[in-house]
């Protein structure tokens, strides 16, 4: 019963009407979180000092990426495009804009002056944003194109077309669900080191993103068939790998001058 019912309403203008507020719900629930996590650890308020700088990097970094990775998934697109405007308004991309953000908090710690890793209090934000956001997602069934391929598999949904799909949102909200428990559960070690539960979640996403979007449609084909969010996901682990390397290579380095030191005295 409840399947009919959802097939008769997903796509329809109530159904994107929902989809529409759980993805301001998602984003205002993540803020409150983040806000929650600050005056825990009595990090002061979002609107003054070092607070407002990393919320506006975080904000103008998150949308550029969420548009730039958008037209980078679905450049097909551009050729509808009849007001520059439109470039704005179109579409979003939830990997453009996690990368979009951690690049503007960087570039805002860095142009005043902070040095410490601030990202992990943004894992719990991220994850709760994701549960609330794909679950929009799969109320808004084909009109939001992160549905799967066909499948045979007792648990593929109808979104209305008459041909069960992988309900990737659905897997993706489950992930997430089962990694903000985990992160509530062993946030104490997985944090032991600042930033590394953060990293850690980028990596996850990233590598799931990679994975997942092998059973969806590719609007459009890169090369070895990806997608272009499957390529930006690959260049993002990438450099994820490179920053890790480049940080054992630096802790290596002070260990043994530490140990140099030692010696001499």
């Amino acid at each position: 019963m409840w399947l009919e019912a959802f097939r008769a309403a997903a796509g329809s203008p109530q159904a994107l009407l929902v989809h529409g507020l759980l993805e301001w719900l998602a984003l205002a629930a993540g803020a409150w979180l983040y806000r929650r996590e600050r005056r825990q650890r009595q990090q002061g308020s979002l609107l003054q000092g070092e607070g407002f700088r990393l919320a506006v990097g975080c904000l103008l970094g998150a949308a550029v990426g969420n548009k730039l990775v958008f037209w980078i998934e679905q450049p097909q697109l551009a050729a509808q495009v009849t007001h520059p405007l439109h470039y704005l308004a179109a579409g979003q991309s939830i990997v453009g804009g996690l990368l979009g953000g951690w690049i503007g908090v960087e570039l805002a710690k860095r142009a005043a002056g902070i040095t410490v890793r601030t990202g992990d209090d943004f894992v719990a934000p991220i994850l709760l944003g994701v549960v609330i956001g794909r679950l929009g997602c799969f109320l808004a069934g084909l009109y939001d194109d992160t549905y799967g391929v066909p499948t045979g598999l007792p648990w593929g949904v109808d979104f209305g077309d008459g041909i069960p799909r992988h309900p990737t949102q659905l897997y993706e909200m489950l992930l997430a669900l089962g990694a903000l428990w985990a992160w509530q559960r062993w946030r104490p070690a997985l944090a032991a080191e600042p930033g590394r539960g953060f990293r850690l979640l980028m990596a996850g996403y990233l590598l799931w993103r990679l994975a997942v979007d092998g059973i969806k449609p590719v609007p459009h084909a890169y090369a070895w068939g990806w997608s272009g969010i499957q390529w930006v996901c690959a260049c993002g682990l990438l450099v994820m790998a490179a920053l890790a390397w480049r940080d054992a290579r630096r802790c290596a380095a002070g260990t043994a001058r530490f140990a140099q030191k030692g010696n001499h005295s």
